[in-house]
């Protein structure tokens, strides 16, 4: 019984998840359904009567129910897995990542799941909480919006399909991360 809790509470390797999220998307594929998080606020906002007022809500959000039981069994999955399968939430991040946060003002970087020098209630009033959470989630909706799904969409439901927008929408997730960790975020942790 302590293997199979050891296992639980271990990254499954990439032997494990693989096949089951290539078997996943076989499955959604064969079934005529694509995969995408960001799909179920459109949903969300159909079921709540978007639909009256903007033609984009306008569809029937009971075919994606699939969808929206995914959406929460992920909620519940992570709820589950953080506050019962998780022995440690430090994250394990190289010495000299550790030293660079340091450097930006960050407390014990790595201790938690997220900083809480940037995600916390009492900073979200401060410029740095306005900054990485009100403007930095609007720009998450806006390119989630504008590439035409997320990177979960995109990354593992549209390059498994082979669209190509999927791959160049991809490409551009990657060139933004570098370009934001190495060029902007430097300068928005020393607010």
């Amino acid at each position: 019984m302590s293997y199979v809790i050891d296992f639980i509470q271990q990254p499954w390797p990439w032997y494990v998840a693989g096949p089951l999220i290539a078997f996943v998307m076989f499955a959604l594929y064969y079934f005529g359904n694509t995969f995408g998080m960001s799909s179920n606020f459109r949903n969300v906002c159909s079921m709540l009567g978007g639909g009256r007022s903007c033609d984009l809500f306008d569809f029937d959000w009971r075919e994606q129910t699939w969808n929206l039981m995914f959406t929460v069994g992920a909620i519940l999955g992570g709820f589950i897995a953080y506050n019962f399968l998780t022995p440690d939430t430090a994250v394990g991040i190289s010495p000299a990542t550790i030293a660079d946060l340091e450097a930006y003002g960050m407390v014990e970087p790595g201790k938690n799941f997220v900083p809480s020098e940037i995600f916390s209630f009492e900073e979200l009033l401060s410029w740095k909480g306005l900054i990485f959470i009100v403007f930095g989630g609007f720009l998450v909706g806006f390119g989630t919006r504008y590439a035409g799904g997320c990177t979960s969409g995109h990354a593992i439901s549209g390059m498994s399909n082979l669209q190509p927008a999927s791959l160049l929408a991809v490409v551009g997730f990657f060139i933004g991360g570098l370009l934001m960790t190495h060029f902007i975020l430097p300068h928005l942790l020393m607010l």
